[in-house]
């Protein structure tokens, strides 16, 4: 039998791949849908018909019948009002950043495998309004947000929108959307305790941003626990989870205390710039102080000396964003709900 002719584009047609597999056109749908009832020697038939002949199928016929795009976004965001907070330029620090790798590829790790596309988008506060418009367009199924700040108006202009969406860390407002997080003060009392018992005493902080949930949560779990321990108060300086910002602030920790023998930063990037800081006024690492990060991002392993850092596991939390993302698509009156990771300490060089 001759075989049918491809469309007016050239391309292999639907009816092709029923011909070469010897089934229906429904059959061939049902198997490019997923529908879990075709037999699978039938499935398999068509999936080699499919790889024959070069089908690919026209998402965009699809999604009109599925009311699906095969496609989420994660978004990183910026409120309004911060550019002014940081010193690097937000795409900068976006793309410079192993947080935001590897939540994409702990993402990719579920998604890809069911054909889903994440489309990595930036959300800075000029970009917000062109943003709202392409979701609502309905170009993606979802959203997995990266959201830190308290003031952020993203999270709730999605609920408000009624577009499904996961949160990467407890909100800083309350809001209805599914949220995966660490324990953030379980982590700091982790770099706490670990310093004291290594036998420091002199201990300081470079804390992030306070008006990020995890800024606050870091320096309070550290502040804490040295407070038990201890029973002195930490003295803090601000930085932006940037390694500039770090050692911005570590220069002037070190210019109210010169004394300190234990340093945690709030996040890996900061502790690198710190051990600079550190090394430009004579003080060895860890002999003289020692540093504790959190993250155990590539930062960590690539400073020098290499870090001791509060391990959180970013690439599962965001496997467990896209999961909890596909099962809100799948059931959409699904509560709302959290999932909290524990942190691990890591012990390198640096402490």
């Amino acid at each position: 039998m001759t075989a049918r002719p491809a469309d007016a584009t050239g391309r292999p047609t639907l009816e092709q791949v029923a011909e070469a597999a010897g089934v229906s056109r429904a059959t061939v749908s049902r198997v490019i849908n997923a529908v879990p009832t075709v037999d699978p020697r039938i499935r398999a038939a068509v999936e080699r018909a499919i790889a024959e002949i070069g089908y690919v199928p026209n998402l965009a016929a699809r999604s009109l019948v599925t009311r699906r795009t095969d496609s989420m976004a994660l978004i990183v965001s910026e409120p309004p009002g911060h550019a002014t907070v940081y010193k690097t330029p937000f795409l900068q620090r976006l793309f410079t950043d192993p947080y935001i790798g590897r939540v994409t590829a702990g993402a990719q790790e579920v998604l890809r495998p069911r054909n889903i596309h994440l489309v990595i988008i930036p959300a800075d506060p000029p970009a917000h309004h062109m943003v709202l418009r392409y979701l609502r367009q309905g170009h993606v199924d979802g959203v997995l947000l990266i959201s830190s700040h308290g003031a952020d108006p993203l999270p709730q202009q999605l609920v408000d929108l009624g577009i499904p969406a996961v949160l990467s860390a407890r909100p800083g407002r309350p809001v209805p959307l599914s949220y995966v997080d660490v324990d953030q003060q379980g982590g700091a009392r982790l770099a706490a305790e670990h310093l004291v018992g290594s036998g420091r005493r002199r201990l300081a902080t470079i804390c992030g941003p306070q008006d990020m949930p995890a800024g606050q949560d870091r320096l309070a779990g550290f502040r804490s626990a040295v407070a038990a321990q201890l029973g002195v108060d930490v003295p803090a300086e601000q930085g932006d989870f940037t390694r500039s910002g770090g050692e911005a602030a570590t220069h002037r920790l070190l210019d109210r205390h010169p004394e300190i023998d234990g340093l945690f930063a709030a996040n890996d990037l900061m502790a690198e710039g710190a051990i600079r800081a550190l090394q430009e006024r004579g003080r060895r690492v860890p002999e003289d102080v020692g540093v504790v990060g959190f993250d155990d991002s590539s930062a960590a392993v690539e400073s020098h000396p290499q870090l001791t850092t509060i391990r959180q596991p970013v690439e599962e939390m965001a496997g467990e964003m896209a999961q909890l993302l596909l099962a809100r698509l799948r059931e959409p009156d699904r509560t709302a709900r959290s999932v909290i990771f524990n942190p691990t300490l890591v012990v390198r060089q640096s402490a």
